[in-house]
């Protein structure tokens, strides 16, 4: 994507510089709405408000049927904090002269990252070493010498499916417009456009889903 016109790209034109910015350019739009919702609270939302709200609680029914709600309220902070950087971060791009930082395998590996660790220190602090670690032998201790290195590939395999298929998605989505827009540049192409804007919220949900599965899947282990 270095040969697509950027803003950014005019101040540098190192793709790692336009990422990184992109990606300190989505932290900040983050930040700024997040101040402007919680500014003047009020009773009765709206505005910036409201759409937190409505963001968080969809976030909450996400993962209530995933692993509860109690659970799901209390990785909140973590599964909504991820989804907006997703979300935004695949929303920027669809702009002409930006670019979705999601579409770095960089920044979606380290949010893969994020979450491998979290869950995996989760399942540790919540259950213990030894019953965490004991779960991955399988329900018969004789296939346990199979069973174990069968399940360390499975949870490292997680990353990979983390962070390449966000990748790979927002990486062709990227492609997609860049083409689009080189056949129709003078001609907002709104069917695309719509199509872009779903697979942004479409990637957003299923890294949060994903994330729920995983954390339940390591906290919950009696009741798998």
């Amino acid at each position: 994507m270095n040969e697509v016109f950027t803003f950014l790209g005019l101040i540098n034109h190192s793709h790692g510089f336009i990422i990184g910015a992109h990606i300190v350019l989505v932290g900040l739009i983050i930040l700024f709405v997040a101040k402007k919702a919680t500014t003047s609270m009020q009773l009765v939302p709206s505005g910036a408000q409201n759409i937190m709200e409505a963001y968080l609680e969809g976030v909450i029914s996400i993962g209530k049927d995933v692993i509860g709600e109690e659970l799901a309220r209390k990785y909140l902070p973590l599964v909504a904090t991820v989804g907006l950087l997703v979300l935004v971060g695949n929303l920027i791009g669809i702009i002409p002269g930006f670019e979705s930082p999601t579409s770095s395998v960089n920044m979606t590996l380290v949010l893969a990252l994020v979450v491998f660790v979290y869950y995996n220190y989760e399942g540790i602090r919540v259950n213990g070493v030894i019953k965490y670690f004991a779960h991955f032998m399988g329900p018969m201790k004789i296939l346990a010498p199979l069973m174990f290195p069968i399940e360390i590939v499975s949870h490292l395999s997680r990353i990979v499916s983390l962070s390449f298929r966000l990748f790979g998605n927002i990486k062709g989505d990227d492609m997609f417009l860049a083409v689009i827009l080189m056949l129709a540049p003078w001609i907002v192409p709104m069917v695309p456009f719509g199509l872009l804007t779903f697979m942004a919220f479409l990637q957003a949900f299923i890294f949060m889903i994903l994330t729920y599965v995983y954390l339940a899947s390591a906290v919950q282990i009696s009741d798998h």
